[in-house]
């Protein structure tokens, strides 16, 4: 079902089919090895549907947060609570950083900021989770964004600032997670960064 889910033109209703399957292996097995993956497998898919329904409505573009519907948390927060310190959770735990990601950066340093803090928060707290080097690339591509943002801002030196934040990240993640897929992209980041090339804006 959720192979079938994931094609072009696959059967309606696959996605919803593979949830309630997904789901029935905690129902019927709690138990079993498989219940966490179950359980976080069936908050994926129903994560994945609600965001992309979030993100088709005019309110996905606005800045705050708070000012559009949220991701329903509820699924990802009882894999967290059942199936606590697995990896599950971990991945369960990085979904949620979506409910407090701005639409529309506005071309303001504010958003890039607080979401670069978030991931970076994230790492420390779950440096062994599967989202680790994800969460690492996401945290230095805002801060590669800030050094343009904050030269439109007229504040040189926390463009500095955001530059040398920016290659410490990217570092990080190529010699933490060599073989992670994100580590290339980390170390295309790194080159433009460290090459003057700006990575946001026109």
């Amino acid at each position: 079902s959720e192979d079938e889910a994931s094609r072009r033109h696959g059967r309606r209703g696959a996605a919803q089919d593979a949830l309630r399957l997904y789901h029935r292996v905690y129902d019927v097995f709690p138990t079993s090895p498989l219940a966490g993956e179950g359980l976080y497998r069936a908050a994926d898919i129903r994560w994945q549907i609600e965001k992309s329904d979030m993100q088709s409505r005019p309110s996905a573009r606005e800045r705050e947060a708070n000012l559009r519907g949220g991701i329903d948390e509820r699924l990802m927060k009882q894999v967290m609570k059942k199936f606590p310190d697995s990896k599950w959770a971990q991945l369960a735990a990085f979904h949620l950083l979506d409910n407090k990601l701005c639409g529309d950066w506005e071309g303001s340093s504010k958003c890039p900021d607080k979401e670069a803090d978030l991931y970076e928060k994230y790492v420390k707290e779950h440096p062994e989770s599967p989202a680790a080097p994800e969460a690492l690339y996401n945290a230095a591509s805002r801060r590669a964004a800030l050094i343009e943002i904050y030269k439109t801002e007229e504040e040189p030196k926390k463009s500095e600032q955001a530059k040398s934040q920016a290659i410490s990240l990217g570092q990080e993640l190529v010699s933490k997670y060599p073989q992670s897929d994100w580590s290339s992209r980390g170390q295309t980041l790194l080159f433009l960064v460290q090459q003057g090339v700006p990575t946001y804006g026109n």
